[in-house]
């Protein structure tokens, strides 16, 4: 098993999060791709790792913290780090090492590049970006918010710990009309499915809906909004966990017009 590089070989995997065999993938449109185009310039970096058989398992996504929904500077900011762990398409390659490989490969590449430290985001309960397997790898706890834990690895003496970017968005609403306000970027393959089918629900009603996107790849927005990947109906943020179902997006939508 190793980290490589990503290339072009591999990139149409990496847009789908090594799950092109996934239907729903199919939801999420090029956003990841034009996102991609816009940030390879800008100092992102993706590496893959392989097993023994040449099959790619694993994979982690980071770059300057600039560019993160973090306030930071100097350092790196780990966007996601996934191992395949389904039946379906490639298996499941959990359990073999894979994340930590990953892991450290990202670290030592940017502490050649001279970052004072590395970031990653981690959830507190116990699935997916487990705020608990960071801690294992030296990673502390340096900010919360609402069970998104904010976790930071120094390289040197002087580095200064990240925070937060503070929520700031008050939804703007118009009387007589239901406003839907999708925040999206493209880096994550699973908002951009909901965004998606946002707008597919939003255009079933018709004038009744009033339906926002706003672009948080530039990060003075991001920033001024302190919002990076959400979807609001009305004051109410609706996105948590799992990309919800057109079903449950349209009923939403639906119990807010018919009030």
């Amino acid at each position: 098993m190793k980290a490589i590089d990503l290339t072009d070989e591999h990139r149409q995997l990496y847009f789908v999060c090594l799950e092109d065999w996934s239907e729903e993938m199919k939801e999420a449109g090029n956003h990841k791709e034009i996102w991609y185009n816009k940030m390879k310039d800008k100092g992102l970096r993706v590496k893959l790792a392989i097993d023994e058989n040449e099959q790619v398992g694993g994979m982690i996504e980071y770059m300057p913290i600039e560019y993160a929904f973090v306030q930071s500077s100097d350092h790196y900011f780990i966007n996601c780090i996934w191992v395949h762990g389904y039946k379906k398409g490639r298996g499941n390659f959990q359990k073999r090492g894979m994340g930590k490989a990953l892991l450290k490969a990202a670290e030592e590449d940017v502490k050649a590049l001279g970052a004072k430290g590395m970031v990653a985001w981690g959830i507190s309960l116990p699935f997916w970006m487990k705020a608990s397997w960071f801690k294992k790898h030296g990673y502390k706890k340096v900010d919360s918010n609402k069970g998104m834990v904010l976790l930071w690895k120094p390289f040197s003496s002087d580095a200064v710990p990240p925070k937060w970017i503070k929520k700031k968005y008050i939804p703007e609403l118009t009387p007589g009309k239901v406003t839907v306000t999708c925040f999206f970027n493209g880096q994550c393959p699973a908002y951009n499915i909901v965004h998606e089918r946002a707008k597919k629900a939003a255009k079933e009603f018709g004038d009744k809906i009033i339906f926002h996107t706003i672009n948080t790849n530039d990060k003075e927005i991001m920033h001024r909004y302190g919002e990076k990947d959400s979807l609001y109906i009305e004051t109410k943020k609706v996105t948590k966990g799992p990309p919800l179902s057109y079903k449950k997006i349209k009923r939403g939508m639906a119990k807010r017009v018919n009030k």
